[in-house]
């Protein structure tokens, strides 16, 4: 009689820049004696679960090509069938403040520019310049995100609070600290919300291979002349914090 063979689950993939980010999620996966760690190029991959779902979890570190060539190599070598990336941004918008989250429903890479053989921000010889985010895996990380908010009393009526916002992410290879660097990215980008060094990049691979992707970024600063001050201590004390929060949350609705 033919031998059965066993199925390798789909997995989730998840994926932050920095160790801060998601320390608790990376802290709780490697408790577990049933995670296996692989090391493929230079990053340690976490595979186990949480919250009862299969998963792969790993640092990409930052910028576009480190996140690029860690999302390829989710995909080839751990059967992801989504990955959802989440971190810290910058807000762009003026409505976006500290503390408010950002679901990218679209990317754009704001320092690609191969005109005037290409028009500015669309990659070569794709027609595209955004990429958009699954619909279905986006909506079920702003219902986490938004749950999140609420249950957790963030949101104070008096005082105002953090926020839920949905729209473009963008992405460059440069951190961008000053006033005269954001006012530019709005006129040129006047839809933009957050601005942040891999988002684009995750989503362009996840397109390429038919991968359905999720973003979501915590605003640790303004991305002005301020945007230094804050960041090391907004990743300790807060992103962990939401990134550990709102992905239970997803987890459990899945």
């Amino acid at each position: 009689m033919p031998q059965a063979h066993s199925v390798e689950p789909k997995r989730l993939g998840l994926v932050a820049a920095l160790p801060e980010e998601a320390a608790g999620l990376v802290a709780e996966l490697a408790a577990d004696p049933a995670t296996l760690v692989v090391q493929l190029g230079g990053r340690s991959f976490h595979v186990g679960s949480l919250e009862g779902r299969p998963c792969v979890m790993t640092l990409a570190r930052v910028g576009k090509v480190a996140a690029a060539t860690t999302t390829a190599a989710m995909i080839h070598h751990f059967n992801v069938d989504s990955i959802l990336f989440t971190g810290v941004a910058g807000g762009a918008a003026r409505q976006v403040g500290i503390g408010d989250i950002v679901i990218g429903r679209q990317t754009l890479q704001h320092d690609l520019d191969a005109s005037p053989i290409f028009p500015r921000f669309e990659v070569p010889l794709t027609g595209l310049s955004r990429h958009a985010t699954d619909s279905a895996l986006t909506d079920r990380l702003a219902a986490a995100a938004q749950a999140f908010l609420d249950e957790e009393e963030l949101r104070q009526p008096a005082q105002g609070g953090p926020s839920l916002h949905q729209g473009l992410i963008i992405s460059g290879d440069r951190f961008v600290s000053t006033g005269a660097e954001v006012e530019r990215l709005r006129r040129d980008l006047p839809d933009a919300l957050a601005i942040e060094m891999e988002g684009a990049a995750v989503a362009q691979v996840c397109h390429d291979y038919g991968v359905a992707c999720a973003i979501m970024r915590t605003i640790s600063d303004r991305a002005d002349d301020s945007a230094h001050v804050d960041f090391p201590a907004f990743l300790r004390d807060v992103a962990s914090r939401y990134c550990d929060g709102v992905v239970r949350r997803f987890l459990r609705m899945g």
